[in-house]
């Protein structure tokens, strides 16, 4: 009897020491450094690399009109900006701290773009503070500007080239007269050399930092911890989803923080037409990123989805990488829905939009709280946005 006292008091002990009942697999047992291998060659590099071969043909359509402004040049600038606004919606996706040092996604893709038309929708009750500036028509035609500098974030980019290429004018030909027969013609011709210039130039330094150093720095850094390689892009990764496809793709135009649909602040909002596609490419980017989908094929590799199966993670009684790429067809299938032009639907119909955010955000908790708790991983942001 006291034999059998003591195995029970043994066996309460270990059950005591394993978190009141037996665990899974650790985190820790997983092999890390794999998810980043193909992270970096599969998805990361050749994304940076398509990106920077599509700014390449942009810088030259942006030369090519420059120098001969007409409606054929125009097009083909128009058709090469749009190929790299799809790109980028790969390369934002997993966007590290690291390449805050270029300044990367506030020089690409910061909108909305700073124009008096924006300033003018402002409440009657807007404060001056509440304006932006400087305003890109009266920058471009002052011809003091350095793109470099963190308040000029707002003039550039591809938001600024929508606008120059889209917005000028209600037809082709009044946008072509800015570059041919206003009185500062040369300002806007040169300005748009400054643009695509600048996003070349800056494509080519992410994608030769990471060929030339970082791809290894990055994958040797396998272990966890908030500096971990891992830990800090699932963090980006989550913020992304959040910040940029979330609320800026449709929360913030839809009016969910403001209260008000705010159409013109639709991503690509000159263009008539491009938003919808915009998010499509960045939806399908982040899910295939989950998933370690290698760029442009429909081979994978290991990435997060199968971190989670390997520690057999459950909600609800629920695979949780099922639950997640469920979520992600639900929002697709709802954006299916939506017209071409964003800032069309916010003013016919917002309730789609609202519903497409809701379908978004539903899977910011699959994300940000179950599968990082699974993972050991701590958030380092603030969502000013809430969960």
């Amino acid at each position: 009897m006291k034999k059998f006292a003591a195995l029970i008091v043994t066996i309460l002990l270990v059950w005591s020491c394993t978190d009141n009942g037996p665990s899974g697999p650790s985190p820790d047992d997983f092999d890390r450094e794999a998810i980043l291998v193909n992270w970096a060659d599969n998805i990361i590099l050749p994304s940076l690399q398509y990106f920077s071969n599509s700014t390449d043909s942009l810088q030259s359509a942006g030369a090519a009109f420059a120098e001969n402004p007409n409606q054929q040049t125009l097009d083909n600038f128009r058709e090469a900006w749009k190929k790299s606004y799809l790109a980028w919606q790969h390369v934002s996706v997993f966007q590290m701290d690291e390449d805050n040092q270029f300044q990367f996604t506030n020089s690409i893709n910061n909108y909305p773009l700073c124009t008096a038309e924006l300033n003018q929708s402002l409440p009657d009750d807007a404060q001056p503070d509440d304006k932006c500036k400087p305003e890109i028509k009266s920058y471009i035609e002052d011809g003091k500007y350095n793109l470099e500098l963190p308040e000029q974030f707002d003039v550039q980019g591809l938001p600024a080239l929508d606008y120059l290429l889209n917005g000028l004018g209600e037809t082709n030909t009044e946008i072509l007269a800015f570059y041919t027969s206003h009185n500062q013609s040369e300002a806007y011709q040169s300005y748009v050399l400054v643009l695509v210039n600048r996003i070349h130039s800056l494509a080519e330094e992410v994608k030769e930092y990471w060929e030339t150093g970082y791809r290894d720095q990055f994958v040797n850094n396998s272990g966890n911890g908030l500096n971990a390689s891992l830990d800090m892009m699932v963090n980006d990764y989550i913020y992304n989803y959040e910040k940029h496809l979330r609320a800026g793709k449709i929360g913030i135009p839809s009016g969910v923080f403001s209260g008000n649909p705010l159409s013109n602040r639709v991503e690509a909002y000159y263009s008539d037409g491009l938003s919808k596609a915009l998010f499509m490419e960045a939806l399908d980017a982040t899910q295939n990123f989950f998933n370690g989908k290698h760029f442009n094929s429909t081979q994978t590799g290991q990435s997060l989805d199968d971190y989670l199966d390997y520690l057999n993670t459950m909600k609800n009684g629920t695979d949780l990488t099922e639950l997640i790429n469920n979520q992600f067809e639900i929002a697709r299938q709802e954006a299916e829905g939506l017209e071409d032009d964003f800032a069309s639907q916010v003013e016919t119909n917002n309730s789609l939009m609202l519903s497409t955010y809701d379908k978004l955000q539903r899977n910011v908790v699959n994300l940000k709280v179950d599968m990082f708790q699974a993972l050991n991983i701590n958030v380092d942001y603030v969502d000013a946005d809430g969960d």
